[in-house]
């Protein structure tokens, strides 16, 4: 069953640049090296400076599998590190973990209804 991440995170303006390009040097990271999909979803309304990385694993192992292989890697890390330590705002960053809803299959009893 399919997992998303939907990471939430405020760019400091000031570093604007720096994170734009830095965030999709990540994200090109983690899709090159990483059994997962990772997308920078940016505003359209709202606040202007909020940014997300919207990740899609094939279920809950494998999150967890990827992840660790993330934080085994030195050079994830350093990109990671720099991007959240110099590029955004302190406590701006909410994660939110979701499944996708599968659909209700209709048992014996209801195909004879029909």
């Amino acid at each position: 069953m399919s997992v998303f991440v939907y990471q939430t995170f405020e760019l400091k303006q000031d570093k604007f640049k720096e994170a734009i390009e830095n965030l999709q040097e990540m994200a090109k990271y983690r899709n090159e090296n990483y059994n997962h999909k990772v997308e920078i979803l940016t505003p359209i309304t709202g606040r202007d400076y909020t940014y997300v990385l919207f990740s899609t694993y094939e279920g809950l192992a494998e999150m967890e599998l990827q992840n660790k292989k993330m934080f085994d890697d030195e050079d994830y890390l350093k990109l990671v590190g720099d991007f959240f330590l110099e590029n955004i705002v302190q406590g701006s960053m909410d994660t939110q973990f979701y499944r996708l809803m599968r659909e209700k299959k209709k048992d014996d009893k209801d195909k004879k209804k029909e």
